[in-house]
């Protein structure tokens, strides 16, 4: 499992940023606040993910998407869970991937294969399939909040309406 020991924080949270997110790196061996699924998982509170080295390089990448799909005024709101949506769980599990792309030394096929490692589960059996082959919904989801682009790229975060950094 590729952790943040492999990256740093540097990038990640360079990344973030554009995103009007903020990675807080926690000590090792202290809770990581926000987490969801405790033990190294990465959490959320507000506009903060926090870390900390053991954690696994999709963890903060899933996190981080959860909040980056969210409207800009729901952020502020989230702690710990930051939806009940299908769709928009499908949604943060393609933009993980997209985001591992924007990461040097990381891309979607680690995202992927540490997803599978993980235990997500897909329908088609892996998330590669998933991206590949079931997730028009996900994309179309990402790009009605202006995440991506019609060919699936990422867009500039600076430039979305309503983001931290874009105006409106």
């Amino acid at each position: 499992m590729f952790t943040l020991s492999d990256i740093g924080f540097d990038a990640p949270r360079s990344l973030l940023w554009h995103y009007g997110l903020a990675l807080i790196e926690v000590a090792d061996n202290e809770p990581i606040p926000g987490s969801y699924w405790g033990d190294r998982e990465a959490g959320l509170i507000g506009r903060q993910i926090y870390a900390r080295a053991d954690t696994p390089v999709h963890s903060l990448l899933h996190e981080a998407a959860h909040l980056i799909v969210l409207p800009e005024d729901k952020r502020a709101t989230v702690h710990t869970n930051a939806t009940d949506s299908i769709a928009e769980e499908d949604a943060v599990c393609v933009l993980q991937a997209l985001l591992g792309d924007a990461l040097p030394e990381v891309g979607r096929e680690r995202i992927w294969s540490d997803m599978d490692a993980w235990g997500y589960t897909f329908r088609l059996g892996s998330a590669r399939a998933y991206f590949e082959h079931d997730a028009e919904a996900a994309f179309a989801l990402l790009r009605e909040r202006g995440v991506i682009d019609e060919r699936q790229q990422l867009l500039a975060p600076t430039s979305r309406p309503g983001t931290a950094l874009g105006g409106r």
